[in-house]
């Protein structure tokens, strides 16, 4: 039997998984690494964090060393030599990665400088000027998008403007995904479902921009090989094999978080949809062909599986619950919440997401969060439920921007944390009014890596043919019609508040 390898570099934790050629998961291991804050609106990551996270799981997925005696595995319970031949199997690994990260390598292919993240605010000036100086118009012609705050292009002209030591030592760009393909195989390269984040590439045509390499000071030379995400890149470097004990395995260098999430959930299809609810949220609606939403609401990227799509991003999902619970409450007590929650009525309390700004469809950096709607007679649980709500009826607005361009969406997969909570699944399919898909597998990204090594290792012949042995649904949420009702009065009062709010300028 083989087994291949599929890792998700989160914001917080990278989560990797074992499989066989079944897409049996056979081991999971988890490492988590720190976030750092410079200002308020600034985060950063330090790519050497992520090695360190990358050698701790591949240790406890292959058994190696003090994790040995943690092994699930059922060939290799009983002795080393076993063990040993589980992790000579292993023939490939992938990846599933935060998007838009800029990893800047210098010409001894050292970082000099911490990751700027994707939920990094400082680059409001830059991408005012993108939008509003290069011009919406003329970035849509190049890329297929407009500027958000968290792409990597207004990173670069922070860099230049802000660093320019910095910025004069790069050699190499790099996403955070492929800063791991990088360490592994030495290759500098990444996929095009990521690149499609960074407003360098020309998405309809997958290949970078001259014009925005010129806009950002940049050269072609200084941007990383673009491949599709199952392609093999390279093999494991020796040095790295021989401390695992592996032998020729294949990198293939895999795709951005939201775009193997979608090959993980099986959303492969024209016109299927994926909704993700990890610390931030995305829906993601499957296209053969390319197109562009003619407001630039949503962004359009090419797909993991060859072809393209939509997607739509709002900064704060499942971090919305975890601030009010965690933060604000002080209680990590989910499965109680969960409880007081699930058969409450929020009453007229609307919770608004915007906690980090908003990129989609609003794309505004200081847009706020709020609560509307409280009286002397508001429960804990009515806000609890709100704060739900309000993520749901934010990921509606991108909804109703992709159906708005002619998109047919009869029904919609869930993953990512926050799709573990019933409560919210219901909510999601009352407010979409579709049903909801709740899938056997729940691993996300890195099942979604896993495949993509698999396709890249010729098990299966294509991205459709390996989703199809072995994505399937579990459970099916039928929206509930006097919900659904309900819930279309308050989603209206909903889309008033952000405009309104924005006009005071807090």
């Amino acid at each position: 039997m083989n087994y291949y390898i599929g890792i998700d570099l989160g914001t917080s934790a990278m989560k990797s998984i074992l499989t066989d050629a079944r897409g049996t998961i056979v081991r999971q291991a988890t490492a988590t690494y720190d976030v750092i804050y410079p200002q308020n609106g600034w985060t950063e990551q330090n790519p050497s964090d992520w090695i360190v996270a990358l050698n701790n799981v591949l240790a406890e997925l292959l058994c190696v060393g003090k994790n040995c005696n943690k092994c699930d595995i059922n060939d290799c319970l009983s002795a080393k030599s076993d063990t040993l031949s589980i992790v000579k199997c292993v023939k490939g690994i992938s990846f599933g990665g935060q998007m838009h990260g800029l990893v800047a390598l210098d010409k001894h292919g050292e970082v000099i400088r911490p990751c700027i993240l994707w939920n990094d605010g400082r680059t409001e000036k830059q991408t005012a000027y993108l939008n509003e100086v290069v011009g919406k118009q003329t970035l849509s012609e190049l890329t297929g998008n407009i500027a958000f705050a968290g792409f990597t292009a207004p990173k670069l002209l922070w860099l230049k403007e802000n660093e320019p030591d910095n910025f004069a030592r790069i050699d190499k760009i790099m996403l955070p995904k492929d800063y791991l393909a990088y360490y592994l195989s030495g290759v500098v390269a990444t996929d095009y479902s990521d690149a499609s984040g960074t407003l360098l590439l020309d998405v309809k045509n997958k290949c970078w921009s001259q014009k925005m390499a010129n806009v950002c000071g940049i050269s072609l030379q200084n941007l990383p090989e673009l491949h599709e995400s199952y392609d093999v890149i390279g093999t494991i470097k020796h040095d790295i094999a021989a401390r695992f004990g592996m032998s020729d395995v294949k990198v293939v260098i895999g795709a951005g978080d939201n775009a193997a999430a979608a090959i993980g959930t099986g959303t492969v299809n024209d016109g299927d949809c994926n909704v993700s609810l990890g610390t931030s949220g995305t829906i993601f609606v499957c296209q053969n062909k390319f197109s562009v939403d003619r407001n630039n609401a949503l962004h359009s990227f090419a797909h993991a599986n060859g072809k393209w799509h939509l997607m739509g991003c709002i900064l704060s999902a499942a971090s919305c619950r975890k601030w009010w619970l965690e933060d604000i409450l002080e209680t990590c007590d989910y499965a109680t919440d969960e409880q007081q929650i699930s058969n409450v009525d929020s009453g007229n309390v609307i919770f608004l997401p915007y906690l980090s700004g908003e990129r989609s469809p609003h794309n505004d950096v200081n847009a706020k969060g709020a609560f509307v709607g409280l009286t002397a007679t508001t429960t804990r649980a009515q806000i609890s439920r709100a704060v739900l709500e309000g993520v749901a009826f934010a990921i509606r607005d991108c909804y109703e921007v992709a159906k708005a361009n002619g998109l047919q969406i009869t029904h919609t997969n869930l993953c990512g944390g926050g799709a573990r909570s019933a409560t919210w699944q219901q909510i999601f399919a009352d407010v979409l009014g579709i049903p909801v898909h709740i899938l056997a597998t729940e691993q996300g990204p890195s099942y979604g890596a896993a495949i993509l090594a698999m396709v890249g290792c010729s098990v299966y012949r294509d991205v459709a043919e390996a989703t199809e042995q072995m994505v399937s649904v579990k459970q099916t949420i039928l929206p509930n019609p006097q919900n659904v009702a309900k819930y279309q009065k308050k989603y209206e009062t909903f889309t008033k508040l952000y405009p309104l709010l924005k006009t005071l300028s807090i």
